[in-house]
């Protein structure tokens, strides 16, 4: 199973930007709901490839997404 992991850029204007690795299918968005909710509103979310990808375990989708830090 590849390493999966989550990264996150915090733009001067406050925005943050994560961005999930090494998760295929549609379970990306289980795997950073509790993040999310600390984080803020999702202003944006962005499917990768892998998000399209049949899933090879329980866990999903790449994807980046913006939030704002409220």
């Amino acid at each position: 199973m590849a390493q999966q992991s989550i990264r996150f850029r915090i733009r001067p204007d406050g925005r943050v930007e994560e961005l999930v690795e090494g998760v295929q299918g549609s379970g990306c968005e289980q795997l950073t709901e509790r993040i999310e909710a600390r984080l803020g509103t999702v202003q944006q979310r962005q499917s990768t490839s892998d998000a399209f990808a049949a899933p090879t375990s329980a866990v999903t989708p790449e994807q980046t997404l913006s939030t704002s830090v409220s």
